[in-house]
């Protein structure tokens, strides 16, 4: 009698470790499941048996966030992707959600996964994702995100990441967020972009914001960049430790979800690099268009203070 062993929901893991630190990442989305350095939990985990938490760490391409009523326009044509967010009627989080990952190089401090996107329902093009992550000697994690158009013809293109941080087990309600950004994009009630305006109450995080008080689920733009060109949102706790989520100025938009409804967490928070905003398949705003065999790549990474 052959015996048989299911593999993970998550398919194959592939761990990397350098400098005190490891990560695990999933075949499924190309996902970062486990990143801890010195033994502290710096993102959200989740078994590799479990599918995403609220996409939890999932990588995002040909569009971040969402498309409003998977509707966009194409030389004129109307378009019609797959509703993924039934709840608000939009295609969500692009098209490699439900995909798997294939590696391309996998050494013991880096790994390089790859999908490709095939011509589908309202996205008539072929396009490959690939992700590096690496850890460097510190145990510090970066991730290059690249999107390739393979079509004969100009594809529109937009990256995006959707990493849960954490500080070991401090509770996310005593942790204080702060990002250096001016705007912030308006939303409706499908939580597509009609406008910005200056960040002001609960969008402003310049001057550092306690979670407990804050839930918010915003597209922050105007970011001010650090001295080496990037941009750098930490989260720290009143011990003085800290972990940040940098990102290179490809990703204009920071967008920060607050949520009371994280699986068994009491409160969590997403901070999430993004290349265009909700709905930049219609509103064109940060929208790149790939030429055949053109690329997209930006680098965006996690640091701590332990």
């Amino acid at each position: 009698m052959s015996s048989f062993t299911a593999s993970p929901v998550m398919g194959e893991q592939f761990t990397i470790e350098n400098g005190g630190a490891t990560a695990t990442i999933s075949a499924l989305a190309a996902a970062l499941r486990i990143y801890q350095r010195d033994g502290i939990d710096l993102v959200e985990p989740f078994s590799a048996d479990e599918l995403p938490p609220s996409g939890s760490g999932i990588l995002m391409a040909p569009w971040g966030n969402r498309v409003r009523a998977g509707k966009w326009v194409l030389n004129g044509k109307e378009q019609q992707l797959d509703i993924t967010e039934p709840s608000r009627g939009n295609a969500s989080h692009g098209l490699l959600r439900n995909n798997g990952y294939a590696p391309i190089s996998h050494t013991e401090t880096s790994v390089t996964l790859a999908a490709e996107i095939y011509p589908q329902h309202g996205f008539p093009f072929r396009m490959r994702h690939a992700a590096t992550y690496t850890l460097d000697a510190d145990g510090h994690l970066s991730v290059t995100q690249q999107l390739t158009n393979l079509s004969s013809e100009s594809a529109p293109a937009a990256l995006g990441a959707h990493p849960y941080l954490r500080l070991g087990d401090i509770t996310t309600a005593q942790l204080t967020l702060t990002v250096s950004a001016r705007q912030a994009f308006i939303a409706d009630e499908s939580l597509i972009p009609v406008g910005l305006e200056l960040v002001r109450g609960d969008t402003d995080f310049r001057g550092g914001s306690l979670l407990a008080d804050v839930r918010v689920d915003v597209a922050l733009t105007s970011l001010d960049a650090a001295e080496d060109g990037n941009f750098h949102h930490v989260l720290s706790a009143p011990d003085g430790r800290s972990v940040e989520l940098w990102q290179e100025p490809i990703f204009p938009i920071a967008h920060v979800f607050v949520t009371e409804h994280y699986r068994d967490r009491p409160l969590a928070v997403a901070v999430e690099p993004m290349t265009a905003p909700a709905d930049a398949f219609n509103s064109g705003t940060n929208l790149h268009w790939l030429e055949p065999g053109e690329s997209l790549t930006g680098t965006w990474g996690i640091r701590s203070s332990l």
